[in-house]
């Protein structure tokens, strides 16, 4: 260090003055007798003694009396000073009125004019070790809030990055503890008022507390959290503390109610159907019947004429048909309990590719067959798993009249698998958002969602199965199987 040689120098007077000045702590030992030499008046202060008091103290009488604090581990001290030129050590002096006080102490030796001596510096830390011990105190709190508490609590700063995390909350958000966490965006879709909201809007709504809900991701179900966000004014920003508690299981609770509603409306629908199929079956018979006998005698009057023969001869056609549908349908809205028919499934597909090819054409779908090569028997009601054929086939030419021309490829597939027969409808279309045989109603503009439901119902009152899948090739896939005859 540079002294200006302008300055005035420091005389022995103004050490002293600086020395009485101080808020330190001062002692002088004898570096031989470790008597007490000199205090200055900040020592005199926190102990309670004047100098010509102190000077004949002993350790012993002014010390703790604790045993680290015995005559003998201070002379020690003070010895490691005189031999080591300096000795530190947590020291507990007792005042003149008892009071113990501990003091962070230093021992140094110095050169007098008379000789070595050894200068105490000390000072009281009873409220520092107060703050320390509140400190370990809050400090165990915190970790057993982090750690053993049941509370899920995120820190989050005005970014939306997660600072703190509790136990609990890690392995919902899918953390590892000590590593860094990132935006709780990167974990969980937030909600606000039963909708998806985004980090921005939560934080504008708190002021300075607002609801919130996560949805985490996960398999086989996602996690439902629910609580409350809480602005926080700190010193160095805001910050923000999440409170939450799992709701999953009342969440997926309602969610699970609702199928039930949805299921029961589904049957209830599959009900009303039957019996609005019976009243139409029983209602069209006779007009049915009434227009063969009209068409009968039309065929006799114009056998003149071949082109309006043959017009007619195709509408008897048409009209024996329904007349066999309406039949079985009277039939099977019964009480169905065991299917005596027994028919080849290739044949029952055979007799509905006319109809398929006549609605593929005009749509441009090609059509695609792949018969199992031995004969595959089941038992079933002709007619109407002809129709459920139908229903399947038609509904992806419809889905694949809308995608490019390169897509519109319908294959029928039938084969016999175990003691079933199974027949399946694959098309390349535009695939399956969820499970049409869990809706009570369709997604096409125009359609009612009967032929699934009706289908549905044919082939499970046949003791068969029916289901929809997603293609891996894209597209999708319709099927369903049915008791072999030998079965």
């Amino acid at each position: 260090m540079q002294v200006d040689p302008r300055a005035p120098e420091l005389t022995a007077q103004d050490f002293v003055a600086m020395v009485h000045a101080t808020r330190m702590c001062v002692l002088l030992h004898d570096a031989a007798t470790k008597d007490i030499l000199w205090a200055n008046p900040a020592a005199c202060e926190m102990l309670g003694w004047s100098v010509d008091e102190l000077r004949p103290l002993k350790a012993n009488h002014m010390s703790s009396s604790a045993q680290q604090y015995d005559r003998v581990i201070g002379r020690a001290w003070l010895q490691e000073a005189v031999e080591k030129g300096a000795s530190r050590i947590e020291w507990h002096y007792r005042a003149k009125s008892g009071r113990v006080i501990p003091t962070d102490a230093i021992a140094l030796r110095v050169e007098l004019a008379r000789g070595p001596a050894v200068m105490v510096q000390f000072r009281d830390i009873e409220r520092e070790q107060e703050v320390e011990r509140e400190l370990r105190l809050t400090t165990s709190w915190v970790d057993a809030l982090a750690h053993h508490t049941s509370t899920i609590a995120l820190m989050l700063d005005c970014t939306g990055t997660i600072r703190f995390a509790t136990n609990t909350a890690l392995p919902l958000i899918g953390a590892r503890p000590g590593e860094p966490i990132g935006l709780l965006t990167d974990h969980a879709r937030l909600r606000m008022l039963g909708r998806l909201s985004t980090w921005d809007e939560v934080l504008a709504r708190t002021d300075p507390v607002t609801s919130v809900q996560l949805e985490i991701p996960g398999r086989p179900d996602p996690v439902y959290l629910e609580g409350s966000l809480e602005r926080l004014q700190e010193a160095d920003g805001d910050a923000l503390l999440m409170i939450l508690h799992d709701v999953s299981e009342r969440v997926h609770g309602q969610v699970r109610r609702e199928r039930e509603m949805h299921r029961e409306n589904y049957h209830a629908r599959y009900t009303a159907m039957g019996d609005m199929a019976m009243a139409i079956a029983h209602e069209l018979g006779q007009p049915l019947a009434a227009a063969g006998n009209f068409l009968a005698g039309a065929r006799a009057a114009a056998q003149a004429d071949s082109r309006v023969g043959y017009g007619i001869d195709n509408a008897v056609r048409q009209i024996d048909r329904a007349s066999t549908i309406v039949s079985s349908v009277r039939a099977f809205v019964g009480h169905l309990e065991h299917v005596q028919q027994v028919a080849d499934l290739n044949d029952i597909l055979e007799e509905c590719l006319y109809f398929v090819r006549l609605r593929a054409d005009p749509a441009g779908v090609e059509v695609r067959v792949q018969r199992s090569p031995e004969p595959v028997p089941v038992r079933c009601e002709r007619v109407l798993t002809g129709q459920v054929v139908l229903n399947l086939c038609f509904n992806a030419i419809d889905e694949m009249a809308v995608c490019a021309p390169d897509r519109r490829q319908l294959t029928v597939t039938t084969r016999i698998d175990g003691g079933t027969g199974v027949l399946t409808v694959d098309d390349l279309g535009r695939g399956l958002p969820r499970d049409p045989f869990e809706q009570t109603f369709t997604d096409k503009e125009h359609g009612s969602g009967i032929g699934l439901a009706l289908s549905y119902r044919i082939i499970t009152r046949q003791h068969g199965t029916i289901w929809s899948e997603q293609r891996d090739s894209g597209g999708s896939r319709f099927g369903f199987t049915l008791p072999l005859a030998e079965s």
